[in-house]
């Protein structure tokens, strides 16, 4: 069977190192038609949940993985769904946009506070005249003095302008997991629950934590106090685990850190390839999830990068446009199914060690992720049934079926997307909503 003969949950489960014979005990529902686009974006979103409820499943030893594409499509676009006492979020700032330039378009991002005060200092324009310098700007010139500067924003490229670019070469060239094992650590014995550090921020990372914390893992997120995460964001990301900040520059801190990791038995990262390694992260037994942008190869190994961007760079932005302006995926697709993705590699990866032991490091990328979106076909021979969501069924102004729930929250009344992760037995939601960010102790729960 060639790979284009194999579907995306197949290819998936394949990259994960997971027993091929498990996949018939994955069914699915629910509406057709979801998430549309030129590119096989409910297939990618369906595959990347499936295989994450699956190795969820093969750990709790359950036989029935449900999957439901109305879920899957809802949780996908979580944080367009997110109300906090009504409130709808702010996704994205209004320097965060495409923009013409002298010879096509470019994105830049600038959600952050340092990210916007970067973009400004390089382009040496206030806010209201971002236009008009872009304007008489190259595309790539503006890509490379914003990175100089330490901001962020990325030329519009076609997919054969990509395929052509030293880094395309370097991620394509690169497995969709990349499962290293680096010694033979007897398996390390474990409490009632996993230990999660969490050192991520944005979706992705974020997106698998919270479902390591939906499956009864101690995730506990640790941020600098001098870099908060945007409210919304944290809103939508922060179920089912504990956030607290910690000073690396502190000798104290650096102290408590390291004794957090110690004890650890997952640390999931979402920084640059190589920006966290003065911390010496590594610890025998440890299963170290390292994400990027771009990847741990080529010549943008060590630049910053969202989901927005890898889309503009790898050419789904000019494949999405229309009349001659760019467009956009139905959901920010590299960011949510990385995260479910890395979420599944976790889970096999102690599921794995459980039985074997070693010390264990995961690599995957947004990049990675939009190059096998774009050889993915969707699967005909996909079984289809119909079966109730355990959500409430909502319809958006589309016509859409959307499965949202509420809860009381510390930040107030939220309504959010539920997990789309479900299996035999498994939590039908989180044990606790998001807090305050940054307000919890940086210890480890005792019970």
């Amino acid at each position: 069977m060639t790979h284009a003969d194999t579907s995306g949950t197949e290819q998936a489960w394949a990259a994960l190192g997971g027993d091929p014979a498990l996949i018939s005990r994955i069914s699915y529902g629910g509406p057709a038609g979801l998430l549309p686009s030129r590119l096989p974006v409910m297939e990618l979103a369906r595959s990347t949940v499936a295989v994450c409820a699956l190795a969820a499943a093969e750990r709790a030893g359950s036989a029935q993985v449900c999957v439901d594409d109305g879920a899957v499509a809802t949780a996908f676009v979580s944080e367009r769904h997110l109300l906090v006492d009504g409130r709808a979020p702010v996704n994205f700032a209004p320097l965060s946009r495409f923009w013409r330039t002298a010879d096509g378009w470019v994105r830049t991002h600038a959600n952050y506070p340092h990210h916007k005060a970067a973009l400004l200092a390089a382009l040496g324009v206030p806010a209201g005249k971002v236009e008009a310098e872009l304007a008489g700007r190259r595309s790539v010139e503006v890509e490379e003095t914003v990175y100089a500067a330490g901001g962020l924003a990325v030329a519009l490229r076609t997919p054969e302008e990509w395929a052509a670019h030293p880094q395309s070469v370097s991620v394509a060239e690169r497995p969709l997991v990349v499962r290293e094992l680096l010694d033979d650590a007897p398996p390390k014995p474990r409490g009632e629950r996993l230990k999660v550090l969490d050192l991520t921020r944005v979706i992705a990372g974020p997106v698998a934590t919270r479902t390591l914390g939906l499956l009864g893992a101690d995730v506990l997120r640790i941020d600098a106090p001098r870099m908060p995460e945007l409210p919304d964001q944290h809103a939508d990301t922060g179920f089912g685990k504990r956030s607290a900040t910690l000073d690396l520059r502190s000798h104290a801190d650096r102290r408590t850190f390291a004794g957090l990791l110690d004890a650890a038995d997952v640390l999931v990262t979402g920084y640059r390839p190589g920006a966290l390694d003065v911390y010496e992260l590594q610890r025998p037994g440890l299963v170290v999830a390292q994400l990027s942008a771009w990847g741990d190869h080529g010549p943008w190994r060590e630049r910053r990068g969202f989901d927005s961007l890898v889309q503009v760079a790898t050419g789904i932005a000019e494949s999405e446009g229309d009349d001659g302006k760019p467009g956009a995926l139905p959901a920010q697709a590299l960011d949510h199914g990385t995260g479910y993705l890395l979420a599944a590699a976790v889970l096999r990866a102690l599921t794995e060690q459980d039985a074997y032991g070693g010390t264990r490091r995961l690599r995957l990328s947004l990049a990675r992720t939009a190059h096998w979106l774009r050889g993915l076909t969707p699967d005909p021979r996909t079984p289809r049934a119909s079966y109730p969501s355990p959500s409430s069924r909502l319809r958006s102004s589309r016509g859409d079926p959307i499965r949202l729930a509420e809860t009381d929250s510390p930040l107030g009344r939220l309504r959010y997307a539920p997990s789309p992760v479900a299996y035999e037995g498994g939590p039908a939601d989180w044990s606790r909503p998001p807090g305050p960010w940054g307000a919890d102790s940086a210890a480890w729960l005792t019970a």
